[in-house]
Order: structure tokens, then sequence, then C-alpha cells
């Protein structure tokens, strides 16, 4: 890869890293459906009137609009909205490379590897350290809240499995038309009018500023360089950058929000990132830069 394209891989990660503490940001201005809600609305216009509709069918757009939009981000709010860090949110998602690998073992009799196998126990552990050393940052509904949001981002990476190759910023902003009418609903519901119109009237720059980055910087830009970097180099090349974005969500987390950074959290931390270590990366990955490096030697 070319130093440049390995910048704006990185830059990415660290987009959806401190997407974390926006969204902690965001969910204080707004009731957390209707800021998903506005999230979608703002990433999908103007911008579907000038991209092409992905080549793909109608149901994989409404499923993974559903899946990813509605369910997974409403889960993920919630969850952040009560009682978990952002930090720790953005650690716990990444359990979503678990949940693919299990789901496709149950619906599309995917064998997991033995190396897979022993990543899943690994993470899990880390999150179970997680789960049985609650303190004033997390809490166990929120907790399930994210874990169940990481479990609807991997059905969702199986139905955009199903989509095939299609341009990804196109198929984001296209899905990004399904969420707001249901997330404007489950608030007006849940969280009732009154809410929204409080959080319209008492709008703020950290407000506007939260939805603008949220829609346009992680989710615009953040797909459109992630999607084209993959066209260039694949997804096994791109992918494994992912794993910076729990590094990047508990450090500017930490930086930014006082999150405490204890000892046994860093231990979650780091079981879980060698369990993704395990699971996201073929043993090729690992070996080839010391093979290359040996054979330049």
């Amino acid at each position: 890869m070319r130093l440049t394209d390995i910048f704006l891989a990185v830059l990415v990660a660290a987009l959806w890293g401190f997407n974390f503490v926006v969204i902690h940001l965001g969910i204080d201005a707004f009731p957390p459906l209707m800021f998903s809600a506005l999230r979608f609305v703002l990433a999908a216009f103007p911008l579907v009137f000038f991209l092409p509709r992905p080549k793909t069918g109608w149901g994989i757009i409404l499923g993974i609009g559903t899946v990813l939009g509605v369910v997974k981000f409403a889960l993920l709010f919630l969850g952040m909205d009560t009682g978990l860090s952002a930090g720790l949110a953005s650690l716990v998602l990444q359990s979503q490379a678990f949940f693919t690998v299990i789901l496709a073992a149950l619906l599309l009799s995917e064998r997991p590897s033995a190396r897979q196998l022993a990543g899943i126990a690994l993470a899990f552990t880390g999150i179970g350290i997680v789960a049985l050393t609650m303190n004033g940052q997390t809490t166990h509904t929120g907790l399930t809240l994210v874990l169940s949001a990481a479990m609807a981002w991997a059905l969702s990476n199986l139905l955009m499995k199903k989509a095939g190759q299609v341009n990804m910023l196109s198929l984001m902003v296209w899905v990004s038309l399904v969420p707001p009418i249901p997330l404007i609903c489950l608030s007006l519901i849940f969280e009732g009018w009154q809410a929204s119109a409080d959080a319209i009237t008492g709008l703020d720059l950290t407000g506007v500023g939260a939805v603008l980055y949220i829609a346009y910087a992680a989710t615009i830009f953040g797909f459109a360089v992630w999607g084209k970097l993959i066209s260039q180099y694949g997804a096994g090349t791109i992918a494994p950058f992912s794993l910076l974005v729990p590094v990047f969500g508990m450090t500017s987390s930490a930086v930014f929000l006082g999150e405490d950074l204890g000892a046994t959290k860093l231990l979650a931390a780091a079981l879980v990132i060698s369990g993704l270590i395990l699971t996201v990366l073929k043993p090729s990955k690992i070996t080839r830069p010391l093979a290359g490096a040996q054979s330049r030697s």
C-alpha cells in the first residue's frame, strides 16, 4: 500500500473510533432514537439524488436498512444512554466480528476454523471481565444493549455479503433512506414529542456538530474512503485496519471524556483485540510482512 493510502485507512479508523465520543455528546443533546434518525436523514439527503442505486435488490437494501440502521444504531445509542461508556462501547461493539462467524456457521453452514473459535473464546473472556467488574461507567443494561447491537451488525454483515460487489458509499446512502421514519416513530412513541421539541429549542453548537460529524465524517467520508481502499487493495488488506477502531475509541474517550482506563479495563481490551486479531487476520496476513522483510534482507 502507498503511504498516503495507509494514512487514509488509519484516518478512517480514527474517525470511527472518535465517533463514540461524538455519540456520547449527541445523546446528551438529543433523545437517542431521534439522534439516530437525524443521522440517517443527513446521510441520505441530498446525496441519494446524485448517487445511483447500488446494483442489488430492494429486499437487501430494506433488510440492511432495518437491521443495521434501525436495530443496530437504536440499540447502540440506547446502550450508551443507559450506562455504557463511549470507550467500552467502541470495544464491545467489535464483538460483531465474532457474532458474524457464529451466525455464518448457524445460518450459512460456514465452518469456523480452530483459530476463529480460539479468538471468539478469548474475546468473550474479555467481555466477561467487563460484565463482572461493573462500575459507575457501566451497567448490565447498557452492556446487554450494545452486545445486541453487535449481533444486529453481524446479521447485517451477512446481508451485505448477499448484496455482492457494490459501491459501498452508494449502498450506505441508499440504505440510509430506510431508518428515519421507523426511528422517528419509535422516538415519538418511547421518547415523546416533547423531548425532541426541547432538544430542538435548546440546540447548541455541540448538538449540531455531533449530528454533522456522524452523518458526514463517520458515514459519508468514512465509507467513501473505506470503499475506495477496498476496491483498490481488497477487503483482506483493508479490513484489519478496523482493529484500530476500539484503540482510537478508548483513547479518545479517555482524553476527551475523562474515561478511566484502569488495569482491568485494559486487560479486557487486550483480550478482545487479541481475539479480533485471531478471528479477522488470516495467518498469511501476519507472516507475509515478515517473509517479505527477510527476502529483502
